[in-house]
């Protein structure tokens, strides 16, 4: 029995899911969200949990259990509470504003460099130096924070760049000056 999958996912108060042969359906206060079923899992929902169990035990079919418990666990939490990833640009004279709902990034290129909105994404600004990017599904959100890092990704020498609150970045050693005798 896989560790994740065998794990019940509880239906919290104003939530409604669908399971159909072809599609899982979850819909919140935050918004809706679906992904298609596999045959290689069965998906029941009662007293208010929703139940992923396997049809047979094969490789294949107990990697998809535990898939498939993860994203229909991820839908509840996003329709329900939203993910957000946070990304903090460092840098002398890097910055980040908001066009309509654009961002505008200027990070040391010749140009700035325009982030187009995604559907189902709010980007806010702090302080012209924090981008707080939010949405429904764990998977965008994730997807578009990254692709605004490959922007300008930190460098190891003076830590300058695009990076998530959070990350490390280790600074490598610069060349040393020979010492003249």
């Amino acid at each position: 029995m896989s560790r994740i999958g065998k794990i019940p996912i509880e239906i919290k108060e104003g939530i409604t899911i669908d399971v159909s042969s072809e599609l899982i359906s979850v819909k919140g206060p935050k918004g809706e969200l679906s992904v298609t079923n596999s045959p290689r899992v069965n998906i029941e929902v009662k007293d208010n949990n929703i139940y992923v169990t396997r049809k047979t035990d094969q490789k294949e079919d107990k990697a998809f259990h535990g898939l498939y418990r993860s994203l229909i666990n991820n839908m509840v939490i996003g329709v329900t509470e939203g993910f957000s990833k946070d990304l903090e640009i460092r840098g002398i004279g890097y910055r980040v504003a908001m066009d309509n709902d654009n961002l505008v990034i200027n990070v040391g290129y010749s140009h700035s460099v325009t982030v187009k909105k995604v559907e189902g994404i709010n980007f806010s600004i702090i302080d012209n130096n924090f981008i707080k990017v939010e949405g429904i599904d764990k998977q965008l959100v994730g997807q578009v924070a990254a692709n605004i890092r490959s922007i300008r990704k930190p460098e190891p020498y003076k830590g300058k760049g695009i990076r998530y609150k959070d990350e490390v970045v280790i600074k490598k050693a610069g060349k040393t000056a020979k010492v003249a005798k």
